[in-house]
């Protein structure tokens, strides 16, 4: 087979991807290791950003979005005794939405077939190959256990962080930077209304806790757990417990209800660089980790996708190598920033048991619930950088 882009992993980077390159006119083929089923069904992040809102409407996937979305113009902090609302519009005049990664997948793959684009599941086997020549390929076995040569011009790693993508650019070229967390959150999805009308981030000094949601009839908490916790030692009634211990506030009661999911994620930063080899390129996971506390994973790859889009998109409309020659440094300033917002509302909200240090957050909480400058600053970073930023 000949495509002009050959995107490895249908995740949201490469799905959207796809998207948008088709919308220019610009051929792809998609090939992802997990079944179909697989892919919609996991549960991931739910916190869209202004920008990649924006993005989804303008290529023509907003009808579900804007039908179950919801629009959220602030968030919660909360410590002890203390709850204050952010308020993003008047800060930064943006806004996010709560919508699931699952759905925006769905919404994707729905997309892509009824277009008649090739999206091949449950392939195995894949390899990289020619990627500093100006013929690249892909090789990989089908879900009928046929070998394949998928022949481009361009391959696109949106395969995640434990993907083949990355080892493939040759370690002498790059350069990664990890930090992991001593800290994990033990998430649920519930069957009950929401107990608020937006996020809650609360500090305790038992650990963090949080409170989002999926739907006006789906709740989705965190708890923040050590890393070597195991899943079957949390029963549903350990679990409100202590989620109702850690928000606890005067006035404000939390609602319980049958948990239909629950697991536990470890914490982790992690950068790659460059995102670039030759004619592969990185986007998402496959090139960096941010811990969830801010919202960004998903918003980033997005913003990823929308660099390599433009850049792509150039490149195969007019030849011009000048933006995919900007990819990687443009795409990693955004992520060094995000990386840095991500690990300061991290530490700002996780407990370490060090009583100077919960005094110290308590410090930062008021600052930043205080001080225009100190919520406007959340607030930009929280909502979305524009693009290039």
């Amino acid at each position: 087979m000949r495509t002009q882009v050959a995107i490895v992993g249908a995740g949201p980077a490469g799905l959207l991807l796809a998207h948008l390159l088709a919308r220019r006119g610009v051929e792809s083929v998609v090939v992802e290791n997990r079944s179909r089923e697989y892919v919609q069904a996991r549960i991931r992040a739910g916190v869209l950003e202004q920008g990649t809102v924006d993005t989804l409407v303008d290529a023509g996937l907003g009808a579900n979005l804007a039908r179950e979305g919801m629009r959220h113009d602030g968030i919660h902090l909360q410590w002890p005794g203390e709850r204050h609302r952010i308020d993003f519009p008047s800060h930064c005049g943006r806004s996010v939405w709560v919508y699931g990664q699952t759905q925006v997948v769905r919404d994707l793959i729905a997309a892509r077939l009824a277009d008649g684009q090739q999206l091949h599941f449950e392939v195995s086997r894949t390899s990289l190959h020619d990627l500093e020549t100006d013929r690249p390929c892909v090789r990989y076995v089908d879900a009928a256990g046929t070998p394949q040569v998928l022949e481009c011009d361009v391959v696109v790693g949106a395969d995640g962080f434990h993907g083949v993508s990355r080892p493939t650019v040759p370690a002498a070229l790059q350069r990664t930077w990890q930090r992991d967390y001593p800290y994990a959150w033990l998430g649920i999805l519930a069957d009950v209304a929401p107990s608020t009308d937006e996020l809650i981030y609360a500090w305790h000094p038992r650990g963090f806790a949080m409170h989002s949601m999926r739907s006006p009839t789906v709740s989705r908490l965190y708890l923040q757990v050590d890393p070597t916790e195991r899943v079957a030692d949390w029963s549903d009634d350990r679990i409100w417990s202590e989620l109702a211990l850690r928000m606890a506030l005067d006035g404000w009661t939390l609602q319980d209800g049958p948990v239909t999911d629950k697991g536990i994620t470890p914490m982790r930063s992690f950068v790659s660089s460059p995102m670039r080899h030759g004619r592969l390129f990185l986007v998402g996971d496959a090139a960096h980790i941010v811990p969830p506390t801010g919202a960004k994973g998903l918003n980033l790859a997005v913003a990823d996708v929308r660099l390599l889009d433009l850049a792509l998109g150039e490149l195969f409309a007019t030849g011009s190598e000048g933006l995919i020659d900007a990819y990687s440094d443009t795409a990693l300033r955004r992520v060094w920033r995000t990386t840095h917002f991500s690990w300061w509302m991290t530490t700002m909200l996780h407990s370490s048991g060090d009583e100077f240090d919960e005094e110290l957050r308590i410090a930062q909480l008021g600052y930043v619930t205080s001080s225009d400058a100190a919520a406007a600053g959340l607030a930009e970073n929280y909502t979305g950088l524009p693009l290039g930023t």
